[in-house]
């Protein structure tokens, strides 16, 4: 996990996002084959290529993008099992064809990466698209809904819809995200999932590079924590409980996580 940490870490890492996403699947697919997975992306990548007109316009490119992904491909995001820890796993999401909004947005910016296009991740409140974006146009596409051209209208539909949040209170969010901001939602989703599915040992281990990528965070150490405690790591339990309340003192769950504390210090007097 070393190569992912450090992409989480610094901003100048060489990692390139696909890489980095199939090492974060690592933690779903612990015997993950890179190259099987970076291979599917080259051989997308020439098929699109092929199917281009010379000096394709950025439009002519989302529409050979959509065609060959969508339509010929079939590929689509999973509504039927969206929490199906596989839609978040880069290597899963290409030899599936299935995915959420963040992944199926990862294979379309790598995709156009390896073709010299600009595009890049977009994090909508509760969705994640791409912006297709040079001097002369920009396009918003939705690749968990076929590749859906979107206006600026339709954007804040689909914040306020899957969020409730206004866009153009703050227009800023359609602002194109880092590498780092897309792993760690990557991760936070993950996370998610994980706790979802009462997967304690992955959602502590996505915990654990969260942590790593974000020592300051409080609300990951109390989730590690009460992993800990559900495991019975006392010890582990308490530091990380010490830590999350240390950050942040005016917590809502203050008075539940000092309950918390004194429960694992009368655990250990009982040993005693």
């Amino acid at each position: 996990m070393q190569r992912l940490i450090d992409a989480l870490t610094n901003e100048n890492s060489p990692a390139t996002l696909d890489v980095a996403a199939l090492d974060l699947a690592r933690v779903e697919f612990p015997g993950l084959d890179h190259e099987a997975s970076l291979s599917r992306l080259e051989s997308l990548a020439a098929q699109i290529h092929a199917s281009l007109p010379d000096r394709a316009s950025g439009l002519q490119f989302i529409e050979a993008v959509n065609n060959c992904l969508f339509h010929h491909l079939q590929f689509r995001g999973n509504e039927d099992d969206y929490y199906d820890p596989r839609n978040s796993c880069l290597n899963a999401v290409l030899s599936r064809r299935l995915g959420i909004p963040i992944s199926l947005s990862v294979v379309y910016m790598e995709i156009a990466r390896r073709l010299g296009r600009p595009v890049s991740g977009v994090g909508l409140p509760g969705h994640f698209i791409v912006v297709y974006q040079d001097a002369g146009c920009r396009y918003w596409v939705d690749p968990f809904h076929n590749g859906r051209i979107l206006s600026f209208d339709d954007c804040c539909h689909l914040a306020r819809q899957a969020a409730g949040v206004d866009l153009r209170a703050n227009p800023a969010v359609l602002a194109p995200v880092s590498k780092r901001q897309i792993l760690v939602r990557m991760l936070s989703n993950l996370k998610a999932i994980y706790l979802r599915g009462e997967a304690l040992n992955k959602a502590r281990l996505v915990l654990d590079i969260l942590i790593v990528a974000m020592p300051d965070y409080a609300e990951e150490y109390r989730h590690r924590g009460l992993i800990h405690l559900r495991q019975l790591n006392h010890r582990a339990a308490k530091a990380d409980l010490e830590t999350y309340l240390r950050l942040h003192p005016d917590s809502p769950e203050r008075s539940e996580v000092e309950s918390q504390l004194l429960m694992i210090e009368r655990w250990k007097a009982g040993l005693n």
